[in-house]
């Protein structure tokens, strides 16, 4: 009995917290500006954030001196990029421009680190050796699962 009068006012209480505007973690105001559907839409945390995997692409032992071959690789490179971004998987690439033996970020939609290297396992400039890897998960902003739709609207050409 003492449990179910424990357990009503615990609802009570957490009922009347959300209602009020109130955070139910932080006890501080909610922004005016929150979207609840959007939040949930893009697996939004309490903060409006969300878990990632971050890939490094590094510079790899393969040395190809084939712009033919570069080119292929590339082709293939920027092939997969296409695909995971199509499927909502890759969430942010591109390359450093001044990153030296650091060559470019993907940024993954992916639970564990594990998921992200079977997906890179499907770029051919990283399977040859052409780029290296180094994964780590990553605590970022729900917002960038908005990023693919915005860009396909605003880039001219796409390799």
């Amino acid at each position: 009995m003492k449990i179910t009068k424990y357990l009503t006012a615990v609802f009570a209480i957490a009922t009347l917290t959300a209602i009020s505007g109130f955070s139910q973690t932080t006890n501080k105001p909610l922004d005016p500006n929150y979207d609840a559907a959007l939040a949930a839409k893009l697996g939004a945390d309490e903060r409006g954030m969300r878990q990632y995997v971050m890939c490094f692409l590094k510079t790899g032992p393969l040395k190809v001196d084939d712009k033919a071959k570069v080119a292929e690789l590339m082709k293939g490179h920027f092939g997969m990029i296409n695909r995971l971004a199509e499927a909502g998987k890759l969430i942010i690439a591109g390359p450093f421009l001044e990153g030296g033996e650091y060559r470019g970020i993907y940024v993954f939609d992916v639970k564990t680190i594990d998921e992200a290297k079977a997906l890179t396992e499907t770029d051919p400039s990283i399977k040859e050796g052409y780029f290296k890897v180094e994964f780590i998960k990553w605590y970022g902003s729900a917002a960038l699962m908005e990023v693919n739709g915005t860009h396909k609207k605003i880039a001219k050409a796409n390799p």
